[in-house]
């Protein structure tokens, strides 16, 4: 059963080599089992701006543009800001 109707994508900012993106990246993928999302990842080596803005923090999640979680990314938090995200997609 999926939790939300509205397309979301998740955007995860990341880079090789890094044990907390890996952690990231998995809670992420179990949030999966009940949330409807596109998840996106990219490197911030990619790009030297991403790299400027987001080399201290990774990871970095982005909710649809929106900044809700760095470094150490917890499910839960990200579960409650889907949850909030669709409950004012309702309102709309």
């Amino acid at each position: 059963m999926t939790l939300t109707m509205t397309p979301t994508t998740i955007t995860l900012y990341t880079r090789n080599h890094c044990p907390l993106c890996d952690k990231a990246k998995a809670s992420l993928l179990e949030l999966k089992e009940n949330w409807e999302f596109t998840l996106e990842e990219i490197d911030i080596e990619t790009n030297d701006d991403l790299t400027e803005r987001y080399g201290l923090m990774i990871p970095v999640v982005h909710i649809d543009g929106e900044e809700v979680g760095f470094g150490f990314v917890d499910k839960f938090d990200v579960s409650n800001r889907l949850q909030e995200k669709s409950q004012s997609n309702e309102l709309k």
